[in-house]
């Protein structure tokens, strides 16, 4: 009964509130605030505030709650230690398939040709000295006055 009451005297606060934002020609908020305030009215014709009152003072509910609380402690648990070894990740990556590129494969097979010899691409630009690259840096300096 005292539930009653306070989500009746909620109800009828949040409408006074919705009727002055009307008045101060704020309709939206005037709306949103008078659908809020109807929530508690709505929540004690459907039963659901004597449900939660009931469950609210009953030990064998709040048991239950303890529980719900244990199980999720144990994934949580579980979840953790996964992650610090690293199963999980080991077990979707054999869920999978196989690799798409295998271990023992020590460079990537991105279709040389046979006659192209196992030099890189970048090796000749690698060779070439440093002092090339300066007297280009240089040159811009000296472009910009510096």
């Amino acid at each position: 009964m005292l539930a009653e009451t306070v989500c009746s005297a909620v109800s009828a606060a949040g409408l006074g509130i919705a009727a002055v934002t009307a008045y101060r020609k704020r309709f939206l908020a005037a709306l949103r605030t008078a659908a809020y305030s109807l929530i508690p009215v709505g929540l004690v014709m459907t039963g659901a505030v004597g449900w939660l009152a009931g469950t609210a003072f009953s030990p064998l509910a709040w048991a239950g709650f303890g529980v719900l609380g244990a199980s999720w402690a144990l994934f949580a648990l579980v979840r953790a230690v996964e992650h610090r070894r690293g199963t999980r990740t080991a077990r979707a990556a054999a869920a999978d398939g196989p690799a798409p590129v295998s271990p023992s494969a020590s460079a990537p097979a991105l279709g040389r040709k046979a006659g192209q010899g196992s030099r890189p691409a970048s090796a000749p630009a690698a060779s070439q000295s440093s002092s090339d690259d300066f007297s280009d840096i240089e040159a811009i300096l000296k472009k910009h006055g510096i």
